[in-house]
């Protein structure tokens, strides 16, 4: 399958500040291996076939954040309860769920929480399921 996105590369702040929250959601989304870069908090994952895929995070002092959101995939409902479990530890603010949307009929139902990191950047894990 062709891949969607290599990476995403994210602006914070102040790194200091989100540095712990990062270090403990990301590995727990998947991207375990810390990267060392100066100036840089980065964590990257392989894929099958040996692609890495990583999410990079740097400071910009004048960021401020905005509506935009990044939504990670989970495979079940209670995938999304242990990361949103994660994220609470991690530091994650204004968390909203998890809970279901109910679906209209012929639609995909959907399980998801939202939040933020310390910088105010905004993140959704979700899982979607057949009805």
């Amino acid at each position: 399958m062709r891949r969607h996105y290599d990476h995403i590369d994210l602006r914070v702040r102040s790194l200091s500040e989100a540095r712990p929250f990062y270090e403990v959601l990301l590995p727990a989304l998947g991207f375990r291996r810390d990267v060392r870069i100066e100036g840089w908090l980065q964590f990257e994952s392989d894929d099958a076939d040996g692609v890495t895929e990583f999410f990079g995070v740097t400071e910009s002092p004048q960021h401020v954040a905005n509506e935009c959101r990044v939504a990670f995939w989970a495979d079940s409902t209670s995938e999304v309860d242990k990361l949103a479990e994660i994220a609470v530890r991690a530091g994650a603010r204004n968390i909203e769920g998890p809970a279901y949307e109910i679906p209209q009929p012929g639609e995909t139902g959907y399980y998801a929480v939202f939040f933020e990191d310390p910088c105010g950047n905004r993140f959704e894990v979700c899982h979607r399921t057949k009805n």
